[in-house]
């Protein structure tokens, strides 16, 4: 008969750690998931889609500088051409905003593998789809490559004109805000979660302290009895 016993692990060997519950487990790559992922991407493209209709709708229907009462006093559409950016601030610096969203846009496509929260995905989303959006007007409108003016329509009282594309770029800023301002970071932990390494373990006793007769030391050996420092001492 074959009295084999079975296997035991290692005295040495540290027990298996829990999964932690309360954040999303990474890919066996150690990458996030990729329905973060998708839910970025659907973001920017419901955004960027949005803007372009409604830009798209604007100049077929509605000649410049035409208003157009919605809500008033509270919303008009009211169709303009703007080269510069909100308030019409730098006007005459078209191919610098270009420049900006270029970068914006690069910035957050690079980040996509680190995103691991769906807050994140979703400010991102939103960010990228709106600077993509602006971006498409600035490179293929009027005048030229690269300093297109951007369509804008929306029209509040005491307030720049804009559009969707704006709107989804305040949005995803404002959520970003709130994320960092909550602590959670764009792999979708929280900082008050991170422990340093140190936690939990309790540090030696290093005082000055007296030992007991006959406990052995932190070298492993037993103090003298006061007998025997006694008779060593004769």
């Amino acid at each position: 008969m074959n009295d084999q016993q079975p296997s035991e692990p290692a005295p040495n060997e540290p027990p298996a750690r829990e999964p932690d519950r309360g954040v999303e487990r990474e890919g066996e790559r150690g990458r996030p998931p990729r329905r973060f992922a998708v839910l970025m991407l659907g973001c920017t493209l419901v955004a960027y889609v949005l803007d372009q209709l409604t830009k798209w709708w604007v100049v077929s229907t509605m000649t410049e500088g035409q208003i157009t009462p919605v809500l008033p006093p509270l919303l008009n559409w009211r169709f303009i051409r703007n080269p510069g950016a909100a308030f019409s601030i730098g006007t005459d610096y078209t191919w610098v905003f270009t420049i900006i969203m270029v970068v914006v846009a690069t910035a957050i496509v690079l980040q996509v593998r680190r995103v691991a929260s769906w807050g994140w995905s979703v400010a991102l989303g939103l960010v990228l789809g709106g600077a993509l959006g602006n971006l498409t007007d600035r490179l293929l409108r009027e005048p030229s490559f690269g300093q297109g003016h951007v369509v804008d329509f929306i029209a509040l009282p005491n307030f720049a004109i804009f559009n969707i594309a704006d709107s989804a770029v305040v949005s995803g800023v404002v959520l970003i805000c709130l994320l960092t301002l909550r602590g959670i970071g764009m792999d979708g932990r929280r900082t008050s979660d991170e422990e340093p390494e140190d936690a939990g373990t309790e540090a030696p006793d290093t005082g000055s302290g007296t030992v007991a007769p006959g406990t052995p030391g932190p070298s492993g050996t037993t103090p003298p009895s006061p007998d025997e420092e006694a008779e060593r001492g004769r």
